[in-house]
């Protein structure tokens, strides 16, 4: 056991996804404690791979309408892939934030969005993530100069305050748990000062938090 994480082996007969899918439940964050009786509640319309332990929740909030409505305006939409791990619940709880170990995720990003993404930054447009799951695969591809190239692979990139965003200029996502690293995520974009004020307001407003929650948009 590392990290409070087990490996363990099964022994079947069938199709291993089949047989997950009758006598498993859904993964959910440890603060949601109903059980989620519609499973393709947490799950984004967009979504194609199997491999997450979660869904990339800001991506919940769009539908199949909505996305239309987007195109429509002329916004351009490329697809990512990060398959969510366990490790994004889990607090930090270094003294020294440099010395949080991120936990490895894989990821993917095919040439057709990698040219929508670099043809809208070479028309001065804005790149806009949707959930800190693409704004991490974004990073972690971007060269330098914020051009991004087809890859696949693993990250471990931790973005807390004082990182240089490559490549988005602004991020639609959750409001997000205490002493988390998705919340350093947003606080390195818009500064901590003016995300605490975003969550103060969201406190007062009694926005709705995490997962199923109220998303904001920040630059």
């Amino acid at each position: 056991m590392q990290g409070g994480t087990r490996k363990v082996r099964f022994f079947y007969d069938g199709i291993f996804h089949e047989i997950l899918d009758k006598i498993g439940l859904m993964p959910l964050p440890p603060y949601i404690h109903e059980t989620l009786r519609q499973k393709e509640r947490y799950q984004t319309v967009y979504a194609k791979k199997e491999g997450s332990a979660a869904a990339p929740t800001a991506g919940l909030h769009f539908t199949e309408e909505l996305l239309d409505n987007i195109k429509q305006k002329g916004v351009e939409i490329a697809n990512v892939t990060l398959h969510v791990g366990i490790g994004t619940f889990r607090p930090v709880k270094e003294e020294v934030v440099e010395k949080h170990k991120m936990h490895s995720e894989h990821f993917y990003i095919q040439k057709e969005d990698v040219d929508k993404i670099n043809k809208a930054k070479q028309n001065g447009k804005r790149i806009i993530a949707i959930g800190t799951t693409s704004c991490r695969v974004l990073e972690t591809v971007a060269d330098s100069k914020g051009v991004v190239k087809p890859m696949e692979g693993d990250t471990n990139i931790f973005i807390y305050p004082g990182y240089q965003f490559k490549c988005i200029d602004a991020l639609i996502t959750n409001f997000h748990l205490p002493q988390s690293t998705l919340l350093m995520l947003v606080s390195a974009l818009v500064g901590k000062e003016e995300m605490m004020k975003a969550y103060q307001e969201a406190v007062k407003e009694k926005y709705r938090f995490f997962s199923f929650g109220d998303a904001m948009f920040i630059k």
